[in-house]
């Protein structure tokens, strides 16, 4: 462990496992209507490419594990990044005592979250129904299951292949079910497989599998569209059986050789210490303390999280070289890969933490997305686990400008900057789904209007044609930024140029971003709290905001900065109305946002979490401070309900430990981080280079939230920002807290983060 966990509170220390802060259950009291973070409890490693989960849903249902359900039907390998993705390559062990049943619904049995224990490297559940304790630990691509069942002459083990394409095949004398899974959501080629192998440490009394009938065989081997296998044990009362299961997208073998690599000999006790210790190793690199227990518990947990996703999707061979089996072109590949990552969301503060805090594992994502452009001819948005028709925007350039613009090296930025200007200049020749559509959700939908006009026209049957424009101007910064750093000059002219076609939405009557025809004229009607139509979730006070690399510039376009702060607050003040007209229904985010009481301002959302930053540029610092410690207080807890809306990645966990930290990064590829409102009293957050940043707070406490004065390596600091390399240099970043607004610090011009607009004052 390389150090010890400080005090929760008061002044003597002691080690702690920071892991058993966490709870994985946060966010998980969610549904189709409201989500409190659409969750699951994910038994993993960091970045693991397999997670385990019980299951309280059906087969096929996003919403695979909900807090208020009563019975588990088994726990099942997962490869989930959101319900609204639905899940691919899943499998499910459950054990089941007396007469065998196979069938989800039958093999279900009643439990208790009084007799669940839930953490990032293990969960156990006691099923009544069956008298039996299951329990699973992970690694990074298989696991071990631990059953303990009483005393049985019926005492059965089921293995759901799932849907969709699957085979088992039990092997007696090696104790051994092999097999595959060919379950998905889209997003894979039509070689898709995912090869299990799971090794019992008892030998069967009965074997038998089902046949997609649910027809139960003695045959060893069964193959169609929904198969399954069950092996049977006689035990006495507290027996318990081991399973140790690995899988491979690669072939059957390479699953086998997972197997050996990570498990090998190890008993469980073993396997569960290694995860644990996985863990640690990461939060052990921010130790936080503060006598608000409640508030460490959630940083943890949104810690847990933020390290969860994007998921290896890369394994070892033979030769003991990097390789990944592409969910692209279905061929096996040298090098990294990663998956199961929405830009749209994580751009915004996960890949900068990653980036501040993890650059090697950056570079190694970057070259995983140097690969999904050599094997699809295109940058990923929304990999799931290829190329997936969803959301907006054009946001890998983002996360690369960042990462290669803030230090990070290891991968082929000339392939990736090449694959930035594909997305910038034609939208011709894009990928096409199992049905042939085109993916529109990859590369810039409408890019041709765009690079004509400005913008993406709302007459021309592109929806969420505002919201679109806006990003593709922040992305053409970020290119503009990693133009001029390769030695690019025309291309940096170009794209900071294209960066301010923001300006050709901002309609100056209303005061708003809106929609624009082709021939010019605004789309009417225009009503700023209409969700969707020109905008991504979202309306238009929440999209105005979307000008991360020239928040000056878009202060003068609303009357200048004490104009700007007046408009800012009335995001809060304005009531909570909608027009979900777009939508027909009202969508989860609309109601996150209407029943929380802060009035327009839906941080359960992306587009709108930014903006309490914004009081920094303006003048008006102490505004960004006490909306951030009102958000991390009201919206954030570490219980099911913890979250407020979809978690998404990681994205609204990171907004959450960059704000406890006390700064958040704004605006791509310029490696600053706009100064908040630090939620603990002292931090460690030891950065890359191995040197420790310790963030101390005075007089914190959840009356003072307000900065005072500031101190950098004991000299003062009055800007509203700290830069990359001062963070990552270490040192010691004091602050000193109060009840009461210091309205003089970092208040003037010259304090403001960086803007386009303002680049003297930089």
């Amino acid at each position: 462990m390389p150090g010890a966990g400080l005090a929760q509170g008061g002044g003597a220390s002691k080690r702690e496992a920071l892991v058993d802060l966490v709870n994985p259950l946060m966010g998980t009291d969610s549904n189709y209507a409201l989500s409190y973070g659409n969750t699951y409890p994910a038994v993993a490693v960091p970045w693991g490419m397999n997670f385990w989960t019980p299951v309280t849903g059906k087969m096929g249902n996003g919403w695979g594990y909900t807090y208020d359900d009563t019975k588990i039907s088994g726990i099942k390998q997962t490869h989930q990044a959101s319900p609204w993705m639905n899940d691919y390559a899943a499998f499910e062990l459950m054990a089941v005592t007396g007469p065998l049943r196979i069938r989800q619904d039958e093999r279900a049995s009643w439990y208790s979250h009084k007799a669940e224990e839930s953490r990032p490297y293990k969960y156990k559940v006691y099923l009544a129904d069956h008298d039996v304790t299951a329990e699973v630990v992970p690694t990074n691509r298989a696991a071990q299951f631990r059953f303990t069942f009483p005393e049985s002459d019926d005492a059965h083990i089921v293995l759901d292949a799932y849907n969709e394409g699957s085979m088992v095949n039990i092997d007696p004398a090696r104790r051994r079910i092999t097999g595959y899974v060919r379950n998905n959501s889209g997003g894979v080629p039509e070689n898709f497989h995912n090869y299990f192998v799971l090794e019992f440490d008892h030998d069967f009394t009965v074997t038998r599998t089902w046949d997609q009938n649910w027809q139960l065989r003695d045959a060893l081997k069964s193959e169609g569209g929904h198969v399954g296998a069950a092996v049977s044990f006689k035990t006495k009362k507290g027996e318990q059986i081991g399973v140790k299961v690995a899988s491979s997208f690669i072939s059957l073998e390479q699953a086998e050789r997972n197997l050996t690599q990570e498990i090998g000999g190890d008993d469980f006790a073993r396997t569960e210490t290694k995860a644990k210790q996985a863990w640690e190793t990461e939060f052990q690199r921010i130790q936080v303390a503060d006598p608000n227990e409640d508030n460490r518990r959630t940083f943890y947990s949104a810690l847990y999280r933020m390290l969860l996703f994007p998921r290896m999707f890369h394994e070892t061979d033979a030769k003991g070289q990097m390789v990944h089996y592409s969910p692209y072109d279905g061929k096996v590949h040298p090098g990294p890969m990663f998956t199961d990552n929405g830009f749209w969301d994580t751009w915004r503060s996960v890949f900068p933490f990653f980036a501040l805090v993890y650059p090697e594992l950056d570079g190694q994502i970057m070259q995983g997305l140097a690969n999904t452009y050599k094997e699809s001819g295109w940058l990923p948005e929304w990999a799931s686990p290829g190329h997936r028709n969803v959301m907006i925007g054009s946001n890998s350039a983002n996360i690369i400008a960042d990462a290669y613009l803030n230090g990070v090296r290891g991968f082929d930025v000339e392939t990736l900057y090449e694959a930035m200007v594909k997305n910038a200049t034609t939208s011709e020749g894009r990928p096409r789904d199992e049905r042939g559509r085109v993916v529109s959700a990859v590369g810039r939908e409408g890019v041709e209007y765009y690079n004509k006009l400005g913008y993406v026209p709302y007459d021309v049957g592109i929806n969420e044609n505002a919201a679109r424009t806006l990003e593709y101007a922040t992305a053409d910064f970020s290119l503009s930024r990693l133009a001029a750093a390769l030695g690019k000059t025309e291309d940096a002219r170009k794209y900071a140029q294209q960066a301010q076609n923001y300006r050709k939405l901002y309609d100056t009557q209303s005061g708003w971003m809106r929609g624009r025809n082709q021939d010019g004229s605004w789309a009417t009607p225009f009503n700023p709290l209409k969700w969707g139509d020109a905008f991504t979730e979202g309306n238009s006070l929440h999209y105005s905001w979307s000008v991360m690399q020239d928040v000056q510039g878009l202060a003068d376009l609303m009357g200048g900065d004490k104009a700007f702060v007046d408009r800012l607050d009335s995001i809060f003040t304005t009531p909570p109305l909608f027009d979900e007209s777009y939508y027909g229904q009202v969508i989860h985010e609309i109601r996150e946002m209407q029943i929380v009481d802060m009035g327009q301002y839906a941080h359960g959302n992306q587009p709108i979490q930014h903006m309490i930053y914004l009081y920094d540029w303006a003048g008006a610092p102490w505004k960004t401070q006490y909306h951030v410690r009102n958000v991390m207080k009201k919206l954030y807890a570490p219980t099911p309900d913890g979250y407020p809306g979809d978690e998404d990645n990681g994205q609204t966990s990171a907004w959450y430990v960059f704000s406890a930290l006390g700064f958040y990064p704004v605006t791509p590829a310029v490696g600053q981080y706009a100064i908040g409102s630090p939620l603990f009293r002292t931090v460690r957050l030891t950065m890359p280079t191995g040197k420790v940043l310790t963030i101390e707070a005075e007089n914190n406490g959840p009356d003072n939230v307000y900065i005072q004065s500031v101190t950098l390596n004991g000299r003062a600091h009055n800007k509203a920002w700290l830069s990359r390399e001062e963070l990552q240099q270490g040192g010691r970043l004091r602050f000193v807290m109060g009840p009461k607004p210091n309205t003089r610090w970092a208040s003037d011009k010259a304090a403001a983060p960086f803007s386009m607009s303002a680049p003297a004052a930089r």
